[in-house]
């Protein structure tokens, strides 16, 4: 009975794991990021929030997005590279993002999936 409850455990974790995408990256520090995006520089994090709207599109940069993040409290602004241009991005969506900070402090997108 006990191993049969270790198997239900073990599977039910695999299936959290395998939901989300970029598990072996670290979640952006949004308080951080918010207070000095410079010193995140070059490094890759993860968020997962809800598109709030479309700020502005350039065929050669791509859009940019705000995304809303922590229960709709915090606004990060996104940009999605050209790159994704076939993906559908609207308004109300979820998805996960793999952002890179850039030497602007800019969060710019490296991959991105619906959860």
């Amino acid at each position: 009975m006990l191993a049969a409850a270790g198997v239900v455990a073990l599977v039910a974790y695999l299936i959290s794991q395998a939901a989300d995408p970029f598990r072996t990256s670290p979640a952006l520090d949004i308080p951080s990021y918010v207070q000095n995006s410079s010193s995140l520089r070059g490094n890759t994090y993860k968020v997962v929030g809800e598109v709030s709207d479309s700020l502005a599109w350039s065929p050669t940069a791509g859009r940019l997005i705000a995304v809303a993040v922590d229960g709709g409290s915090r606004i990060l602004p996104v940009q999605v590279s050209p790159e994704f241009s076939s993906v559908n991005i609207q308004k109300g969506q979820q998805f996960a993002f793999l952002l890179e900070v850039d030497e602007n402090g800019i969060l710019k997108t490296k991959d991105l999936k619906k959860p």
